[in-house]
């Protein structure tokens, strides 16, 4: 069981979003607030990224941009313009008004979408802003995704329709990968590489997502880990931000309400597949963690239109 790719897994739905744009001139564009993880790659030139709280940061070619709310935030060619000055993001391949000193940048921007469960703890731990330069020498893999996503899109090829999306999914996968090896270093043996490397606490993770039906105590979870209960829950929480017991309510509650919208079943076959006795149980525990019975979770969701996704990555490079 790989907790890491599950969490991944709950936290976005469907296809990423994405534009290939390239700017010229005084140049600028407000993004958000999103209701997904943004996320920028500068493909060639420079631009600025302006937030609402700190100062602005110059981003170069191949630094990568996420923004794990989608936090509103803007990207313009020179540091001196506003945010909210800014006009709102249309998703056009060209800007800018003629001052070609003030910056010339091609970007892929766009967005990841968020399933609508509850936030996964690990996103809420999350910044509202991660920057990862292009520094030589750093997550090589992460700079791998880069140059092959940037080749792809500047050479398009056959095939790139099945390749484009899967090389997003992987720019995701190794951006966080990135950000817990460097929150690892700047908070040694706290945040969720430490509770991933953390081997009682990863191995008690790995059996709430191995099998959430069964009726696990925090007794049964320190045993398996060869912890007694007190040690091993002030472990488990201490790295988790939540009580095992909590977390494994959360992990349950995010499984039924995956099956509700792709699965058939009853809810009271649901209900025994994530570890509720009856299925009046269950829709109490669901009801306070999403405001809605099951049945109604269910319905609205298989209603809700088809969201299309876009592609304006046909732009050719500056």
């Amino acid at each position: 069981m790989d907790v890491f790719s599950e969490v991944i897994g709950s936290l976005r739905t469907g296809r990423a979003k994405f534009a290939r744009t390239r700017h010229l001139g005084r140049w600028g564009n407000r993004f958000g607030p999103e209701p997904g993880m943004g996320f920028h790659v500068v493909l060639s030139g420079s631009c600025w990224l302006l937030t609402e709280s700190d100062p602005p940061v110059r981003l170069s070619a191949g630094d990568v941009v996420l923004l794990p709310r989608g936090a509103v935030h803007g990207l313009a060619g020179s540091p001196d313009r506003g945010l909210a000055a800014l006009p709102p993001d249309s998703a056009g391949p060209d800007g800018g008004d003629g001052d070609e000193d003030a910056g010339c940048a091609t970007l892929l921007c766009g967005a990841y979408r968020l399933d609508h469960a509850p936030p996964h703890p690990f996103l809420r731990s999350l910044p509202e802003v991660i920057h990862l330069p292009a520094q030589l020498g750093h997550h090589p893999a992460l700079r791998s995704a880069v140059d092959l996503l940037a080749a792809d899109l500047s050479d398009p090829q056959p095939g790139a329709d099945a390749a484009r999306p899967a090389l997003l999914d992987l720019l995701l996968v190794y951006v966080l990968r990135a950000w817990l090896r460097e929150e690892a270093s700047r908070r040694p043996g706290a945040g969720w590489q430490a509770a991933l490397d953390d081997p009682a606490v990863a191995a008690a993770l790995r059996q709430m997502h191995a099998a959430p039906q069964q009726p696990w105590t925090v007794q049964q979870l320190g045993a398996l880990t060869g912890l007694s209960r007190t040690t091993f829950a002030r472990r488990f929480t201490a790295a988790m931000g939540l009580p095992p017991l909590a977390y494994l309510t959360w992990w349950r509650l995010n499984r039924a309400a995956q099956l509700l919208v792709r699965d058939d079943a009853a809810l009271a076959t649901v209900a025994r597949r994530v570890g509720y006795a009856s299925e009046f149980a269950f829709a109490n525990a669901f009801k306070r963690e999403f405001g809605v019975s099951p049945g109604r979770f269910r319905r609205t969701r298989r209603q809700e239109p088809v969201q299309h996704d876009y592609d304006l990555a046909g732009v050719p490079a500056g």
